[in-house]
């Protein structure tokens, strides 16, 4: 299920937060503490046992993927999905809204103490995750009981449609419930940073779906629902195996793409845009007198001016262009599916301007050995070229952007330059 990993809410205390967070947080944690007791009667038989088989499977099933779980946590760049869904969701289509908030709670309470606590995750964090999945696991109830419970045949279209319902719903509810949180506790946050992204989605649509098929074998033929444990377990090593390729192919100081991440995905989109008559263009950006932020302030918090950059980098572009760190205290930007002709060359040339203007209006805070401090006055040079007025090939645009670069530092800095027509000059040396 999706856990919020913004910078912000990792403070250790809810209090800590935002006011408008904390009344957002208390909000959802009294509304699933008061749903669940609405939802309070005698449970009809075989109920209880049912929540105690459901609690025994995923306890099996986080103590088998433990390890796995603890790398997946720590190695996680954005949201983080555990896949404890298949047995939420069951009990949710399963059991009463009380008894499926008792299976919630035992599961995220074996969690915590197994995979949350030893990566110290805050406390207020885990109860707020909680109370999300109760609430979703009641809408997800509620839909289902409307439509007349699980289906007893294939036949049974209505009950089908109404499972779907329910698998839609159960996901809408959480993410929009931990999304709510990300944004008022971060600095604006990008999609990804939201709601995760397109895979991790995938995995928790795909987890629920299981835990679907898991309540309906639990409703005919309990001895089944054994079969859903190696497929999951597959599940937790083939997630595992995207994220560490994940955190391979980013660079640790920025968050951003690495050189050789950056080159490998650009290159592809550099020859779809050429095969297809497209435009698009590089940007090479350097930061000026970087070296001046080291020597006056130290390298910690040269490195903090280089994540603030690229921050601002990545949130002052299109969401479908392609942000990188080159090296040092260089980054470069790809710009596909630019308008052709004139305009692909204006707007160009305005997002490029907007990223210099943009860096230049930065104020970093950072720690040093004599306190706390703001660093500000940071400028960019900015060099630029085209696919295919100036290439053909990544190395090519990158030998154009880069002369443009060099054109930039040596017109006073601070600069935008573009490839002409002309001729373009060797490669720079040095800054």
């Amino acid at each position: 299920m999706d856990e919020p990993l913004s910078p912000t809410s990792d403070r250790s205390e809810l209090w800590a937060l935002p006011r408008r967070a904390v009344v957002v947080v208390l909000a959802v944690e009294a509304s699933a503490v008061a749903l669940v007791v609405a939802g309070s009667a005698t449970p009809p038989p075989g109920a209880v046992g049912l929540a105690v088989f459901l609690t025994v499977l995923s306890v099996v099933h986080t103590e088998l993927a433990t390890g796995i779980e603890r790398i997946r946590r720590r190695a996680a760049q954005t949201a983080y999905f555990d896949l404890s869904s298949v047995w939420t969701f069951a009990a949710a289509l399963l059991l009463p809204p009380m008894l499926a908030a008792a299976v919630i709670a035992a599961v995220y309470l074996h969690l915590w103490q197994r995979v949350w606590r030893p990566a110290k995750v805050p406390l207020h964090r885990h109860v707020y995750t909680t109370a999300t999945v109760v609430l979703a696991a009641n809408a997800a109830h509620a839909v289902v009981q409307g439509a007349g419970g699980l289906p007893a045949a294939a036949a049974d279209l209505g009950g089908v449609a109404g499972i779907a319902l329910a698998v839609l719903l159960y996901v809408l509810v959480n993410a929009v419930l931990v999304a709510v949180v990300i944004v008022l506790t971060s600095e604006r946050p990008g999609l990804r940073d939201i709601f995760g992204g397109w895979d991790d989605n995938a995995v928790e649509i795909a987890t629920i779906c299981m835990g679907a098929l898991a309540a309906v074998a639990l409703g005919s033929t309990p001895g089944l629902v054994a079969l859903v444990l190696p497929p999951i377990l597959v599940l937790h090593r083939a997630v595992l195996v995207r994220q560490l390729e994940e955190v391979a192919s980013t660079d640790g100081k920025t968050g951003l793409l690495n050189a050789a991440a950056w080159q490998v995905q650009v290159t592809r989109i550099v020859r779809r845009v050429h095969r297809s008559r497209g435009t698009a263009a590089v940007l090479i950006l350097d930061l000026d007198h970087f070296k001046l932020v080291n020597d006056s302030h130290g390298h910690l918090a040269g490195d903090e001016v280089l994540a603030a950059v690229a921050t601002e980098l990545r949130n002052s572009v299109r969401e479908q262009d392609i942000v990188g760190r080159f090296g040092g205290e260089e980054f470069v930007v790809l710009l596909p599916d630019l308008a052709p002709g004139p305009d692909g060359n204006t707007e160009m040339r305005t997002i490029a301007e907007r990223l210099r203007k943009r860096v230049a209006e930065l104020v970093v805070p950072v720690g040093t050995p004599d306190g706390d401090l703001s660093i500000s006055g940071l400028s960019i040079s900015v060099g630029g070229a085209a696919v295919p007025n100036d290439g053909t090939t990544l190395e090519q645009v990158l030998n154009a952007a880069d002369a443009s670069l060099y054109a930039a530092k040596r017109d006073g800095r601070n600069l935008v330059r573009f490839a002409g027509p002309v001729e373009i000059p060797g490669p720079r040396s040095g800054n």
